[in-house]
């Protein structure tokens, strides 16, 4: 059981998030949606450790995730909307910044299945700058399934992906749940939404619990 609380974020005055808080048991995948620009992916952010919220907590196994870093790295992988690579390193080197282990280890790890689907072993010593959008977001997925971990944050996943890299991913995420592994994702996808076990709207900085018969085909569409 992952516990989150307390979770305010106010930019230039704007009150961005109000008190989010909830919860999330292991084999659950909760989903957020909302209009663009709602505080989406400032939220899974602060969650990941990659922004920093005051007074807010994220409790596992007695742990604050967002106060112990080591704890959080080990145990939560973030693929965010953004390209998080290095541009001037190549794919390997880019895994190895994030990998906790040797170089001789990585090189085992990427034939983990999770991490072979993506379809990166082709260009591995290719400089990040060189990628497509489309190689830059596997080598993201990569990032966070390296180091095999209990939590994946996933904001907005599909993004960039042909269709078959989205097809396997989404099959990668069943398993992933049925293993006893949690998701948090964002999305504007209705196909994702079908993984989510919970699923709110975040609005007006505060999150709202979705009705089961609520989710149907045009949720995203009314946001």
């Amino acid at each position: 059981m992952i516990t989150v609380d307390n979770i305010h974020f106010s930019y230039r005055n704007n009150c961005i998030l109000r008190n989010v808080s909830f919860s999330i048991k292991a084999g659950e995948c909760i989903g957020i949606v909302g209009a663009n620009g709602c505080g989406k992916s400032t939220l899974l952010s602060i969650l990941s450790g990659s922004r920093r919220c005051h007074n807010a907590s994220m409790i596992y196994d007695n742990t604050d995730l967002l106060k112990d870093s080591r704890k959080r790295s080990s145990l939560i992988g973030y693929v965010p909307q953004e390209n998080p690579l290095m541009a001037d390193l190549n794919v390997f080197d880019n895994l190895l910044l994030w990998f906790h282990g040797s170089k001789g280890d990585l090189e085992q790890a990427l034939l983990q299945p999770s991490i072979s689907m993506l379809g990166i072993q082709s260009f591995l010593k290719k400089p990040a700058k060189e990628l497509s959008g489309g190689m830059k977001k596997r080598v993201s997925f990569a990032l966070a399934l390296i180091n095999q971990p209990r939590l994946l944050i996933l904001d907005e996943p599909s993004a960039a992906l042909d269709l078959p890299c989205k097809s396997d991913i989404h099959n990668y995420l069943q398993t992933f749940l049925k293993e006893g592994r949690t998701i948090l994702l964002t999305t504007h996808e209705e196909d994702e939404l079908s993984l989510c076990t919970t699923l709110y709207i975040l609005k007006d900085g505060m999150l709202h619990p979705v009705p089961k018969d609520l989710r149907g085909q045009g949720l995203i569409a009314q946001l």
